[in-house]
Parts: C-alpha cells; sequence; structure tokens
C-alpha cells in the first residue's frame, strides 16, 4: 500500500504525534509512506519520524514565501504535482485548511482521499472562509473520519452531504504504556494539570477549585505545565490567590509522560476539545482523573465517568467537590488509577487503532 500523508507541521502538537505514530506503523509493516507538512518551511520534527518513513516538505517544492493568493495557488499546484508524481493508492490528510488543499489537489486523480476533522466543529469553529472553505470540499472526499462518536453523529449538519463518515480515536504511544505512576508514598502530591495556556483550556477554574480546597490538604501542590498566551495572568491570578507556594506554572515540558508518571492526580477544565491526549495518556500511565464534561472526548474516554470522574461543564462548585473527594481518599486514587490504565489501554493501544485504520481502508477500496 502507498500511503501519502499530509499534515500541516511538525511541531510539538497531537495532531502531529498522531501522524507520526500512524505513518511510522504502516512504514514499519512494509507499506511505501510519504510525510508531507504543507505549510511549514522544514526544520526538524519534533516527534521522531522513522527512517522508513518518506518525508516532503512542501515549502521545499514551492519556490516563494508569504502569504499571498499566488503563494496558495501555487502550493495547491505542488500538491497535486506531488500526489501525481507519487501516485499513491490513498491520501490521508490532518486539519482543515490541510484536508481542503488535499480534496482539491486530489480533484481529476485516480487517488482516494480519507479527510481527518481533529477537532468538534459545532465547538471549535475556525475562520469563516475556512468553514465555508470545509462545507464546499469536504463532500467530495471518500471518506470522513473524526475521533468520537459524538462529533460523528453531529457532522452531517455542519457539513451536509459527507459521503461517509467513520470515527477513530488517536492511538496510545507505545511508550506510555511502557510506564506506569510511581506507586513510592511522597510527603507532598501532585496535582497535574498539562496543556495549552489558553482560554479555552479554562486553567483558571483550575486554580479557583484547588484554591478551595488546598486548606484541606496542606500535603499537596498544583503543577501547571504548558505555555501560552495566558501565562501572565495565571501567574497573577496565582498571587492573587495566595498559592504562590502551592500553585506552580512549570513551563513546557518536552517529557510530558515522566511529568504524568511522578504525579499524584490529573485535572482538565477545558471548554471543549477534539480528542485530549493529556487525558488519555494520564489514565494510561494509571492517574486517577477529573475531567470536565465538554465536547468532545472526555465522556468516552472516561467511559461516560466510570473510569476518571466526569464533572459537569463549567461547574467549579463540582470540580472543587471532585477534587476534594481525589486529594483526600488514597485508596480511591488507587482504584480509580488502575481502572483508568486498564480500560484505555485494552480500547485504545495502537495495534487496535491500527486495525481500525484497515478496515477503513478496504471500505474505501484500496488494500491494506
Amino acid at each position: 500500500m502507498k500511503v501519502l500523508f499530509l499534515t500541516s507541521s511538525l511541531g510539538a502538537g497531537g495532531a502531529e504525534r498522531v501522524a507520526t505514530t500512524l505513518c511510522n506503523a504502516w512504514a514499519e509493516r512494509g507499506n511505501q509512506v510519504t510525510l508531507v507538512p504543507t505549510f511549514s518551511g522544514g526544520g526538524k520534527p519534533f516527534y521522531e519520524v522513522s527512517n522508513n518513513v518518506k518525508l516532503s516538505y512542501l515549502a521545499d517544492l514551492v519556490e516563494c514565501t508569504g502569504k499571498t493568493p499566488l503563494l496558495y495557488i501555487k502550493r495547491l499546484l505542488a500538491l497535486r504535482s506531488l500526489i501525481a508524481r507519487e501516485n499513491p493508492d490513498v491520501v490521508i490528510s490532518f486539519l482543515p485548511n490541510v484536508n481542503v488543499a488535499a480534496i482539491a489537489s486530489a480533484l481529476f486523480l485516480s487517488v482516494h482521499v480519507i479527510c481527518c476533522e481533529r477537532r468538534d466543529p459545532s465547538s471549535q469553529p475556525t475562520t469563516i472562509f475556512w468553514e465555508f472553505a470545509c462545507r464546499m470540499a469536504y463532500r467530495f472526499a471518500d471518506m470522513f473520519v473524526v475521533q468520537t462518536e459524538s462529533v460523528a453523529n453531529t457532522v452531517g449538519k455542519m457539513y451536509p452531504h459527507l459521503k461517509c463518515v467513520r470515527t477513530v480515536a488517536n492511538p496510545l504511544p507505545e511508550d506510555v504504556i511502557s510506564l506506569q505512576k510511581e506507586g513510592v508514598e511522597k510527603a507532598r502530591k501532585t496535582l497535574l494539570s498539562l496543556g495549552r495556556l489558553s482560554d479555552e483550556k479554562q486553567v483558571a477554574m483550575i486554580l479557583n477549585a484547588f484554591a478551595s480546597v488546598a486548606s484541606d490538604h496542606p500535603d499537596w501542590d498544583l503543577r501547571i505545565y504548558g505555555d501560552g498566551p495566558i501565562y501572565g495572568k495565571l501567574e497573577s491570578q496565582i498571587h492573587l490567590l495566595g498559592l504562590q507556594h502551592r500553585a506552580f506554572l512549570m513551563g513546557r515540558t518536552t517529557t510530558p509522560w515522566l511529568v504524568m508518571a511522578k504525579a499524584d492526580a490529573f485535572v482538565m477544565a477545558s471548554k471543549y476539545e477534539g480528542f485530549p491526549n493529556a487525558l488519555l495518556e494520564s489514565m494510561a500511565i494509571g492517574l486517577p482523573c477529573v475531567a470536565f464534561d465538554c465536547p468532545s472526548g472526555p465522556r468516552e474516554i472516561s467511559l461516560e465517568g466510570k473510569v476518571a470522574l466526569l464533572v459537569p461543564l463549567n461547574d467549579e462548585t463540582a470540580l472543587a467537590h471532585a477534587l476534594q473527594q481525589l486529594m483526600g481518599d488514597a485508596e480511591f486514587r488507587q482504584v480509580l488509577g488502575d481502572k483508568a490504565r486498564a480500560s484505555v489501554i485494552e480500547r485504545f493501544v495502537l495495534d487496535k487503532i491500527l486495525q481500525q485504520w484497515d478496515a477503513l481502508f478496504i471500505e474505501v477500496g484500496v488494500k491494506p
């Protein structure tokens, strides 16, 4: 099987990690895989790309720079030439702008196109231009893949006339499964928050909830990993709440799984998600977790609250009660963490996700 995989960049994001994981796995099986970052100008990939994967930056094929309509047209023509030259059995694309480019570039070529959304379009709209472009283009994809059933059930209202909608979740990295939460009893325990410091992650609510229960649990600290536009605002909030010695902004980490393994519980208060890798991976490591029941991802990952605590969206009081429960009961944390680990490993191990992709390939007429 020849696969041409298109993604916007190869930075540190979750989509990039999943793209790299899938390409490496397919190449290891003996497939011919070409990974194409479409809107970045080179540089070293954040995640390791197998030597068996051909890496081709679209920017290297376009002899101009900037953000002009002419450049986008040249990129589309270069991408079309690349698809024609590689002649893959299937083109797979991630993210709205890349999906539109893939469909436009592959028109009238004998290649199957599978477009993948990494968000919930009903709660995470992009710009008016790209929403219109997606609405017009997605109907021409052979298959439209989303990460959760909740998105699959609603996406047809956003993008009418889709030919085929299927659900495939993100795979767990094999390195995560080999790790497990440290079982050593510590003098000070860590509540972990990990993700981009932006408004939709609602870290301010986590700080408020932690502040309301911190005095009941003097042996707990809150460690917030990540970077983003509201770093300064959160720093000020920590001081206003008097949490300078209990809540810490740790910055971005390049070893998130090791950070998870050293923590004692995980909390996420997002307004919306696509498919929260930080929650999935924390559960795989065995952390007891609490998350807002936001669209989309936490409800399905947690089995509707059976293997992680699911809190009504934006209910700060309920979030504080959930933290009180986690931080105050070591036995409950152990039981919940063990259930979480067993559940997500069973459902999201790489081999199982690859089998689901195999079924999609067969459905569009490609032999995996």
